[in-house]
């Protein structure tokens, strides 16, 4: 499905972007902001190569190692969302008090 490879292409791009930002950044909470970011995105990827896994090889072993990659991958989704919605608040203060 050529939607599905423009998606894992664009996740993984955003992957890339966020990793630069939290290598660049200065800011240790605007750093963990990125991460969280960082991860999220790399769970879309890892759960749409999963999900992508189903029209490519529709065999036994692909489907298992797809189903693998999605749960893999959501939850790389889940802990980066939690970590993003933790941090985000602490970073925003940190960045209006101008720390560092």
């Amino acid at each position: 499905m050529p939607i599905l490879a423009f998606f894992i292409i664009v996740s993984f791009g955003f992957y890339l972007t966020y990793k630069v930002k939290h290598f660049r950044s200065k800011k240790p909470l605007q750093r963990a902001v990125f991460s969280g970011k960082s991860s999220m995105s790399l769970g879309v990827f890892v759960f749409l190569f999963g999900l992508n896994q189903f029209f490519l090889y529709p065999s036994t072993v692909s489907i298992s190692i797809g189903i693998l990659f999605m749960i893999l991958g959501a939850g790389s989704m889940w802990a980066g969302f939690r970590s993003w919605r933790h941090y985000k608040p602490l970073a925003d203060k940190e960045a209006e008090n101008g720390f560092m």
